[in-house]
């Protein structure tokens, strides 16, 4: 017996290495570790290789980066991300850095350059490339206000790269006036509404916002504010809500309230087709988009679920290689669902006593009933 539990033992523990052993094999492509490693060359790795410019870390865009660095990291393209201000920041980055290929940007950040800035189309000399996720506006303020259109005439704390310009937009197009106090950074702008100094605090970013939630709110003196979608804003903004799921600390249990998001955006600059700037982000592109799926699979962010690759957003270009990709596959998809068609037409016809047919025939016959069909539908 004691022998017959030892072979079963080592048996056991044969398996399991060999499982490890198995589980640890480097993918096709890859050395494994008693393989020579080699330097790459540093043309091939110059030539696959972009940067992106995100925003600080902690926030969604950050964790974006990282992602898209680890799932298209191969022997074709590497993404190098960059921590950058924030979406502001990055519109002048990626016009005017050498080193940066593409940003994150939100879609309402053109319109703050024409309030702000006085450039009357920054989105002419940028081009998108996908939509990323949402931004939701966030106002905390005292339980005395309960919508935004109280805070006209008062003073506001909103850090420029995190919600300065989304309020600069907001009031603008709601006819209101307010008192900004935009150079602190977003942590020590909410530390402000908590200590009493301003009479609301704003911030666009996507939830949940950490920084936020650590606030400590055991009087209840804080909450989140309610911003209705007024038709003012319905052509930039679109309409959510945060919950007390999401804040516990700023909102009842159970509790809910409207608020507004804007689309954060993968954008390049304009580059001419024939350039090396344009194919480098061209085989991003064709990477990205090919492994789109991928990002939206556990453990990734969760914010990745909002994203988009055919979202079109008013205002802007999209990127002509990421259009081209689109475009060519929704063709690829139309051809698909034609030759479906065409298999299952051509079993009808079986089934009618014509299983002969050639693939022509079968087109043209095909083609005839959609005319009817279309005829009769008229």
């Amino acid at each position: 017996m004691k022998i017959l539990t030892a072979v079963t033992f080592a048996a056991i523990i044969g398996g399991l290495l060999l499982h490890n052993a198995a589980a640890q094999s480097p993918p096709p492509g890859v050395p494994g570790p008693n393989d020579v490693w080699k330097i790459p060359n540093h043309e091939a790795m110059n030539a696959g290789t972009v940067t992106v410019i995100t925003a600080p870390a902690g926030g969604a865009t950050s964790a974006f980066g990282s992602d898209m660095s680890r799932v298209l990291d191969d022997n074709n393209v590497r993404v190098l991300t960059v921590l950058g201000k924030g979406p502001v920041h990055n519109v002048t980055d990626v016009l005017a850095l050498k080193a940066i290929d593409m940003g994150v940007v939100v879609a309402d950040v053109p319109e703050f350059y024409r309030l702000q800035y006085k450039v009357s189309d920054i989105t002419s000399q940028l081009r998108y490339i996908a939509k990323l996720y949402n931004n939701e506006i966030h106002i905390v303020a005292p339980t005395s206000i309960n919508s935004i259109f109280d805070l006209a005439g008062k003073r506001i704390v909103a850090s420029t790269d995190v919600g300065y310009y989304a309020a600069k937009v907001i009031f603008n197009r709601l006819n209101m006036n307010a008192t900004f106090d935009y150079w602190t950074d977003d942590a020590a702008a909410i530390q402000k509404i908590v200590d009493g100094q301003a009479d609301a605090y704003i911030g666009s970013t996507g939830k949940v916002f950490g920084l936020l939630r650590a606030v400590k709110n055991e009087d209840h003196k804080l909450h989140l504010v309610s911003v209705p979608y007024d038709r003012r804003l319905q052509d930039l903004y679109l309409p959510t809500t945060l919950s007390s799921d999401d804040y516990p600390n700023m909102l009842a249990p159970g509790e809910r309230i409207d608020t507004l998001a804007a689309s954060d955006l993968l954008v390049t600059f304009n580059w001419p087709e024939k350039t090396e700037r344009y194919h480098r982000v061209a085989n991003f592109v064709n990477a990205f988009f090919s492994k789109f799926e991928e990002f939206r699979k556990p453990p990734r962010h969760p914010k990745w679920k909002e994203a988009s690759i055919t979202a079109t957003i008013p205002g802007w270009t999209r990127f002509k290689a990421a259009q081209d990709w689109i475009d060519n596959w929704n063709a690829q998809q139309a051809n698909a669902a034609k030759e479906a068609t065409l298999a299952s037409f051509k079993d009808f016809m079986a089934q009618q006593g014509h299983p002969n047919l050639s693939q022509d025939e079968l087109a043209k016959l095909y083609a005839q009933f959609q005319d009817w069909n279309r005829r009769i539908r008229n």
